[in-house]
Order: structure tokens, then sequence, then C-alpha cells
């Protein structure tokens, strides 16, 4: 038996059966993933994928209970490479994050800043995606760990920390009436088209779903990732906007009126998730540390032990957890 027929089962089955879509992501032939898949089943005397002619149609009952150990193996293996790596040099390597768009814009420069000076080998890669993808992805090792807003579903079998809460704001032109309108509540707001954050995931977008609450149905005719693509239509006078806080930048935004929503939406929970399983090299350590002061090396590792998601919460104060 081989590692690599171990890895390509696994990344056959990832790739709903399709050999040619495994071959093309290895770098590598299809006849060639086949003959050794081939050996393998030879060896193991059954048979891990059911075929139809040259297809494979399905997993085999005897496939469904060798999956789940290939992959233990395969994430096994990293784990001994990243272990040889931290003891060949612990201030170098590659640090892949998943976050939105927003916080990689408005909330990691300065976090990468501080970083960078004590990390300067250290490759970061920052990537934006969401859900099942970013949970397949900390699974496969491409991800070290992701930002996820809390509630977010497609990750109930990592590890979750409290990293940091974020405000939102209204946004309007200088010589809107709003800006000079006390006490804005969901009754005015209500009353003018909105530009909001696209939806998570594709569930209910959360900032109707908090004036639905209330009773009311706002008028969303524009959303969108991007907080400076709602800036410039709001300046177009499409709406009024609501944006993640951070994003409004008063030397950039001086034609903009930033007003407050905190007495009417409470600051939303940004979580850290990684995989139980994730080999923490030291740079890894530091720059959760640096995004968020809260998560020591030994609370982290704590919380990699603990499997229970309602003792891992109580490990954070939620009075330590920073709103930005």
């Amino acid at each position: 038996m081989k590692l690599q027929q171990i890895k390509y089962i696994f990344e056959v089955a990832r790739n709903q059966l399709n050999v040619s879509a495994t071959a093309e992501s290895l770098f590598t032939s299809q006849p060639g993933i086949s003959k050794q898949i081939r050996l393998l089943e030879d060896e193991l005397g059954v048979e891990v994928f059911v075929r139809s002619g040259k297809h494979l149609t399905n997993i085999t009952p005897a496939g469904r209970e060798i999956l789940p150990v290939a992959e233990h193996i395969l994430k096994q293996v990293r784990k001994i490479q990243d272990i040889a790596a931290s003891h060949v040099n612990h201030k170098e390597g590659r640090l892949n994050l998943s976050t939105t768009h927003t916080f990689s814009r408005y909330f990691l420069p300065e976090v990468v800043s501080a970083y960078r000076r004590k990390y300067a080998k250290v490759a970061l890669h920052i990537l934006q995606s969401s859900g099942r993808r970013t949970n397949a992805e900390l699974d496969e090792g491409k991800l070290d760990f992701a930002l996820v807003h809390d509630g977010e579903e497609g990750f109930v079998d990592k590890v979750h920390l409290p990293c940091f809460f974020w405000r939102k704001c209204l946004i309007v032109p200088k010589n809107h009436v709003l800006a000079r309108k006390e006490n804005i509540n969901f009754d005015i707001l209500a009353q003018y088209p909105l530009l909001t954050h696209t939806s998570l995931g594709g569930v209910k977008n959360p900032i109707q779903a908090k004036f639905q609450e209330f009773g009311f149905a706002p008028e969303i005719v524009f959303s969108a990732t991007d907080c400076e693509v709602i800036k410039t239509y709001v300046r177009m006078g499409l709406g009024v906007g609501i944006i993640a806080n951070m994003a409004f930048e008063p030397n950039n935004d001086s034609d903009l009126e930033c007003i407050s929503l905190d007495h009417l939406f409470a600051p939303s929970l940004v979580n850290v998730v990684f995989d139980r399983n994730l080999y923490f090299r030291e740079y890894i350590f530091s720059f959760i540390e640096t995004l968020a002061p809260q998560l020591t090396k030994e609370l982290i590792l704590t919380a990699q032990q603990t499997k229970s998601s309602n003792k891992i919460s109580r490990l954070v104060e939620t009075e330590s957890i920073p709103i930005i």
C-alpha cells in the first residue's frame, strides 16, 4: 500500500468520482490514477468504488469505511511535514487564511503590518471564500484558519474561537436629511431605499431580518460584498447605505456622513475557525494573537483538545473580545 494510492482514492472521492478532474488537479494522468486505484483494491481484496464500464459511479460499503481513514492518514502526513518544517526554520513558511473582502481591506492591513515586522519571511495568502468551500479547504489543509461570522453554517466539526466584534453604521451624503436627524430608528430607515452587504452564504440578509423583527419590510435596492461599491452608489443617490463601521474612512469619505447604528444593531461576532487536527507553527500562533490578543497560544491549544463547544466558549470572556 502506497501513500500515493491513498491520496488518489481520497481525491477521486472529493472530486465526485471524476477521475479526469482529479488527474488535472494533481497534475498527473487519468490512466495512472486508475491503475494505482486498481492496484490498491487488488492488494486490499475489496473494491473502493463501484464501476459501470470505465466510469466510477459510486462508493462501495467498504470504501465508505476506508475513505475517512484515508483522510485521517493524509492529515497526519501534512502534520508530519509541518512539524519537520517548523524545526528547520520556525520563522519561515506559508500562512493561508480566508476572510471577507471587508476585513481584508479595512481591518487586516494594520495587523499584517505589525506581524510582518516579526515574520518578514512568512508568505501570507489572504483568500476570500465562504461556506462549504472554506470548510473543505480547511479539511484539505489548503487553509490554516478562517475568519467566519458567528452562526455561519457549515463549520460544525471545527474549533471556533471568538476573535472580534464589528459594528454597523449608516452612510448618507453630507446634505442628506438623515444627516441632521436625531434618534434614527427602524421606522425612519424603512422609509428609504437601502444599500447593504450581500447576505452571507446565500442565506437571508441579516439586516433585512432585523428590520422584520420589528415589523418593517425595507426596500433593499442594492447589495454588494465591497463597501466601496456601496459608497459609490450612495453618492449617486441610489439610497442610504448600511456598512461596517470600520469601512468608513473620514479622510477619503469626507463627502459622506457616518451615523452610528449601535442602538439598533448589536455588534456582530467573528470567530477564528480551524481544523482540530491543524498543527500550529509558531508563526500561526503569533498571527492569531496579533489579530486577537485574547487568543493566546495556551488558550488555542486548550481549545483544540476540548471537544465540547460550550466548554470552548467559556475559555474566552466576552469582555476581552475587542470591538472594531
